[in-house]
């Protein structure tokens, strides 16, 4: 799902607000989450996951096509934590259910 469509389930689920607004506040909600996560902060939905940031130290890598060493710099990156009542949704009961899309035939399951 994009952002887009997100707005237009909300709308369609909402009809006595405008679209206008319904942008508004999703754009604000996503900039808020942004902005926790640029100060350092953590951010929990309840139910559905936590939102934090790890830091990743420099180190010495590999260029894929010279073997070449290649210093990496240190870098923070976002990470996302799925919440239990999420992961329970994925793994039991309300698997597949409509709308979903189910992986093709002979696809292996995930660890």
């Amino acid at each position: 799902m994009i952002k887009s469509e997100l707005v237009q389930k909300l709308a369609d689920e909402n009809p006595n607000l405008f679209h206008r607004d319904i942008e508004r506040i999703v754009s604000i909600v996503f900039q808020e989450i942004s902005d926790a996560l640029a100060r350092g902060d953590r951010v929990e939905l309840r139910g559905f996951g936590a939102f934090s940031v790890k830091h990743r130290p420099a180190r010495t890598g590999r260029n894929p096509r010279s073997g070449e060493a290649v210093q990496i710099e240190e870098k923070w990156a976002p990470f996302f934590k799925a919440g239990k009542e999420l992961r329970d949704r994925l793994n039991g009961e309300g698997r597949f259910t409509e709308g979903a899309v189910a992986p093709p035939p002979g696809t292996p399951e995930p660890f």
